[in-house]
């Protein structure tokens, strides 16, 4: 009689995985600097959102080992941030973020790699009796701007850009021609509302870094020349307008290398008024907020070298 009760047993070999460390970087997020500048009656007020990030190897120790000997305390870039606002100005984005980049990595020679990032909240005078006020402000609303600049090594990458222009035009704009299968509901058309919310970041050419750029002059002229193309295009397509207004951005700067975008489709659809007794001549629409159609793309100056260490720990971009 065979013994049944004893199961077979099956030899399992134990194996200990094997981990290394990969791509890393340490710094604050969102410094809040607000600065006054009041050396006369007519005071000017610069207020940003900074965020530093350092890389480097002599970091890997504090991630395994816990060895903080190489890491300069968050709390420590974020009173650099202060220090230099004060002894130094701000000016404008770029050169406050290329300042403060040079810093970190020159003062501290194991980082060999920094991502300084900055956005810009506009302010206007608020007018009195006609008058620009002295030190009274209101917030102005034309997107905000922002910038990037990359310590890669011995490169510099500086990236301007725009977020939340928030643009429309009522008339101008169709979208037809697309295929159709058994899912389409969506109607063709030759006269729509297009509007969208540009997320635009601009690349300038190291040649142009290195001559030096007024940041503040060709930040106003690339916007002012992309929303004239928006507006003046007949635009069968928001991929269209999108090309467009990145070969007309570099078409009349040679300082820019690249421009990339994200520009959500913020639809607007006709309200059917007819249980209403009411026609809708292109007149009334609801305004949706999601879902949305996103485009992403890239216009590149031909003949430039490629910067993908440009765009490290810039989302939102193909």
């Amino acid at each position: 009689m065979t013994d049944t009760s004893t199961a077979d047993t099956t030899a399992t070999t134990t194996t200990t995985a094997t981990v290394h460390l990969g791509a890393n970087q340490y710094g604050k997020a969102e410094v809040r600097l607000v600065r006054v500048t009041r050396d006369t009656r007519r005071h000017e007020i610069e207020d940003l959102t900074i965020s530093t990030q350092l890389r480097g190897t002599a970091l890997a120790d504090s991630y395994t080992d816990g060895d903080n000997a190489k890491v300069l305390a968050t709390d420590s870039q974020k009173n650099t941030v202060y220090a230099f606002a004060r002894e130094h100005g701000v000016h404008t984005p770029e050169e406050f973020l290329l300042r403060l980049g040079r810093h970190f990595t020159g003062a501290f020679d194991w980082y060999d790699g920094a991502t300084l990032s900055a956005e810009q909240h506009a302010w206007e005078r608020i007018p009195v009796d006609g008058e620009e006020h002295d030190h009274a402000f209101v917030r102005s609303g034309r997107g905000t701007r922002t910038a990037v600049v990359q310590f890669d090594g011995e490169d510099v990458h500086v990236v301007a850009g725009v977020t939340d222009l928030t643009v429309l035009k009522s008339t101008g704009s169709e979208f037809h021609g697309f295929p159709r299968d058994g899912y389409t509901t969506l109607a063709e058309t030759d006269d729509r509302i297009l509007a969208t919310s540009v997320t635009a970041r601009w690349r300038y050419t190291p040649e142009a870094v290195a001559a030096g750029i007024d940041y503040d002059a060709l930040y106003t002229a690339v916007l002012d020349r992309m929303l004239a193309t928006f507006a003046d295009l007949h635009s069968l397509a928001l991929q269209q307008t999108l090309f467009a207004m990145g070969r007309s951005a570099i078409e009349a700067f040679p300082e820019i290398a690249e421009v990339r975008f994200a520009m959500p489709n913020k639809h607007h659809f006709l309200v059917d008024l007819a249980p209403f007794g009411l026609d809708n001549p292109g007149e009334v629409f609801f305004a949706a907020d999601r879902p949305y159609g996103l485009i992403a793309g890239t216009v590149v100056r031909d003949g430039v070298a490629e910067a993908p260490a440009a765009w490290t720990s810039v989302p939102g971009f193909v």
